[in-house]
């Protein structure tokens, strides 16, 4: 679609939701939308207040993340005191060599990417971990700029230390998507407490979830979560590398992988093994954890 085209789109997209919106209807994409709408639709009329009459006649742009990204929910945010003891990042931690490797990991991948939104996997080499933490912290670090979003979309159904670091209930997950069909992706999409990060949790079928991984749905999902947002990185908590399959299947989603090694677990024979098994073109780097 040329950008005349996908501007008239937007210009008649926003005087549809204007009549519908006066008329007290509401479509059915309303409640997903709220997590990322496009700019010039209902987003600024609430950002703006007093400036709403005039702000109506304002046609679209064809993105405007300044606006947009502001209207991700985060319900129960995280306080500094929360994140410290969680471990999660934040501006103005005491550690800033902590919060300056994560800004470097950050600036690294989106340079080895380039333009556009991208997914990278996070994988331990550790034998049974899990991984979860610093992959959460990943994507805290790109939701950190204010002009990007960042989704952490857990895929070790073998742990459920994510809902240790999120600030709200968590339900179905990525199998249960994949299983069943009538589930949606605002159906599995929560906040974070931490402001533009968004989660998804794994799910609880890990007994199939080489099959579910490996289906043409999470195929889709993957695609869908990837294409439908602009300026959202994405990041992919796998299982360990070296001990489940599951990891070699879901590396396949990924734009760039990055493998965690534990402080005194794995040998040096057994990263470059591990780093030998990926497209060469794939492997980012390696994250040393305590």
């Amino acid at each position: 679609m040329d950008d005349n085209k996908l501007y008239n789109a937007l210009l008649k997209n926003q005087k549809e939701r204007q009549s519908a919106h006066s008329a007290g209807e509401a479509s059915s994409e309303d409640n997903f939308r709220k997590e990322r709408p496009f700019a010039g639709v209902e987003a600024p009329r609430r950002q703006l207040g007093a400036a709403q009459s005039a702000d109506s006649e304002r046609p679209p742009t064809v993105y405007d993340s300044a606006v947009s990204l502001e209207l991700i929910g985060n319900p129960n945010p995280w306080s500094r005191e929360q994140l410290r003891e969680k471990k999660i990042i934040y501006l103005g931690m005491p550690d800033k060599e902590v919060m300056d490797a994560y800004r470097e990991l950050r600036i690294q991948l989106r340079s080895r990417h380039g333009e556009g939104n991208f997914a990278v996997m996070f994988s331990s080499l550790g034998l049974g971990g899990s991984s979860v933490a610093t992959a959460y912290n990943l994507a805290a670090a790109f939701a950190l700029d204010s002009h990007t979003s960042a989704l952490l979309v857990d895929c070790d159904p073998y742990n459920q230390n994510l809902q240790n670091l999120v600030s709200v209930p968590l339900g179905a997950g990525v199998t249960d998507f994949v299983a069943d069909r009538s589930l949606n992706i605002k159906d599995i999409l929560y906040a974070s407490g931490v402001a533009r990060l968004s989660v998804i949790p794994a799910g609880t079928q890990a007994s199939s979830a080489v099959e579910l991984f490996a289906a043409v749905r999470m195929r889709e999902l993957i695609s869908e979560l990837k294409n439908r947002y602009p300026d959202r990185c994405i990041v992919i908590n796998a299982p360990a590398f070296r001990d489940n399959t599951e990891a070699r299947i879901l590396e396949r989603f990924a734009d760039q992988v990055i493998m965690g090694v534990p402080f005194g677990e794995v040998t040096g024979d057994e990263i470059a093994e591990a780093v030998s098994l990926l497209e060469t073109d794939k492997f980012a780097g390696l994250v040393f954890q305590e």
